[in-house]
């Protein structure tokens, strides 16, 4: 019991990430729609949105969508990362920004101006086919990943 609770207490496994990781993982997802949130522990508006991202995830999860959560807290609040990851129930790798703010940023998106949350959603293809920033609601991020998923071949 010791072993199984310190597991969980362990939260789930957090890689260290550029934004050249972060287009790989969304190319080489499998995925029909790639929703990539990058977020922080210490910012209001993305814990707010954070527990409609993970219930869209398990929703979703199963129709061919891949999330890809990137935390942009500083690498010493690693642990704080895995404790809010844990505590908002996320069970699958998330990843830690391991760049440079700047070229984390030109890297993902040049037009992104670094504020947080920041969102983008990519097809099958792993084009980009949306951008934003600043927290949605569920029925926001429904209707736009159901607009790719529900797209003719």
């Amino acid at each position: 019991m010791v072993c199984l609770l310190a597991a969980c207490a362990k939260g789930p496994d957090v890689a260290p990430v550029t934004a050249a990781d972060v287009l790989g993982k969304v190319r080489a997802s499998g995925a029909k729609v790639a929703l990539v949130n990058v977020d922080a522990t210490w910012c209001e508006p993305c814990r707010a949105e954070f527990p409609d991202l993970v219930r869209l995830e398990r929703e979703y999860r199963g129709r061919g969508l891949k999330l890809v959560f990137v935390s942009v807290d500083d690498e010493s609040n690693l642990p704080a990362v895995k404790r809010f990851l844990a505590d908002s129930g996320v069970d699958f790798p998330s990843c830690l920004k391991s760049q440079k703010d700047m070229e984390f940023i030109n890297g993902l998106e040049p037009r992104w101006d670094g504020s947080v949350p920041a969102t983008l959603l990519y097809d099958g293809a792993g084009r980009q086919r949306d951008f934003w920033v600043g927290a949605t609601g569920y029925e926001k991020l429904e209707k736009k990943i159901k607009s790719i998923l529900e797209e003719k071949p």
